[in-house]
Parts: C-alpha cells; structure tokens; sequence
C-alpha cells in the first residue's frame, strides 16, 4: 500500500467521486472506506498487480476504484440498482472492475462469470453477513485472504458488538478459517469490526491472532 506523508493513497487517475490529488496519487480517505480504515490503523494488506479480487456490497465503488488502482481485477457484486448507476461510472473509467449486479446471498447467478480469486472483501450490512461470506468461499483460492467487514449492528441489536464478534469468530474458524486479525474501526466507523482471515492452505486449524484497536 502506497503512502505519501502519512496519508494512504493509490496510484490511479482522479476524478472517481470528487477525491482530493495528492503528488498525482488519489487520497483514499478512511471516513469514506473501512478498508482504508484497516490500513490506517495498521493493518498490513496486500494488495497488488497479480491480484483478483471478489467484492462483495460494492455500493457506488468508492473504495472498489481504490482496489482498481493497486490490483488486477475487482469482481464488483452490488444489488441495490442505484449505487449501481455509479458502480457502473466507476467501471467505465477502471477496465479493471466487473461490475455484477446481484445478491451475494445467491452466488450461483454470478457463478458462470467468476473465476478463482486472491481477495474476498465483504462489506454487506445485513443479518446474516457471516452466512454471505461463507457462501461465496468456493470462488477464494486456497490460502486465499477473506476480509469482513462486520457492522455488529445489522447482525442483532439485542446483543453488544462484543458478543456479536465473539460468535462471528467462532463461526469463521468452524468453517475452517483462520482468523490473523480483528480490528474495531471505532476511530473511523462505528461498531465495525474488520475480520481478516486465511482460507484453505496454511489456514485450517490454525492459530488465530485477535488483535483490538
């Protein structure tokens, strides 16, 4: 990841959705992207030009046109169809981004046009996000790295965050995740946490690393 006096930024043409310039590089601002919210808080992701990438809750491809910018293909699965309008802005000017409207609960539509890929980023607000990730494990390549973005919220208002992560972790490594990473994103996003794990190879079994900021 690219940074230019502190600041996390991404080596592509602006102009996506009225982001600032920064020594010709885009400033990938963290209040707008949670995944820019990891890595400012230090996170280490490995994002580069050999790398596919399956994002699932794409909205209007804010953070998706930074993906764009550091690897080599973003499969972008987004359902509601106005954030898709601009999703699909996003993919004219990135011929890098695919953009699949679709429901993530239901990978089988977009089957056909998958391939095997390195990243599996979600960030879908809704109950059952935990079941959505899991569903769309097939397409991440063994030793591949899932990142979920949880909004504790959306899972059950009745519980605390706390609790909602605990039995999202364990649900995680039952299906034979190993999770390297959590991360609260308080500082920029409110009661998200974001779950990195390793899939397959290298992943099952074991050891889990939980680390809070």
């Amino acid at each position: 990841m690219i940074m230019i006096n502190g600041v996390l930024v991404s080596a592509g043409k602006g102009g996506v959705y009225g982001e600032k310039m920064l020594k010709g590089h885009r400033v990938w601002d963290p209040y707008r992207s949670k995944l820019a919210a990891l890595v400012m808080l230090g996170v280490d992701i490995d994002l580069n030009d050999q790398m596919k990438v399956l994002y699932l809750g794409a909205a209007n491809g804010t953070t998706v046109s930074h993906v764009a910018d550091y690897v080599d293909s973003v499969y972008a699965v987004e359902f509601a169809p106005r954030p898709m309008q601009d999703l699909i802005e996003v993919a004219r000017r990135r011929k890098n981004v695919i953009p699949i409207m679709a429901d993530a609960n239901q990978p089988g539509i977009y089957a056909p046009m998958m391939e095997a890929v390195d990243l599996l980023y979600q960030d879908v607000a809704q109950s059952n996000q935990v079941e959505i990730a899991l569903k769309n494990l097939p397409f991440l390549k063994s030793g591949g790295t899932l990142i979920l973005m949880l909004k504790t919220r959306s899972v059950d208002v009745r519980k605390t965050p706390e609790e909602v992560f605990k039995s999202s972790v364990e649900e995680l490594e039952s299906a034979g995740l190993s999770v390297d990473s959590v991360t609260w994103l308080d500082r920029y996003q409110r009661d998200h946490a974001a779950i990195v794990c390793t899939y397959g190879a290298g992943g099952v079994g074991g050891s889990s690393k939980k680390s809070a900021t």
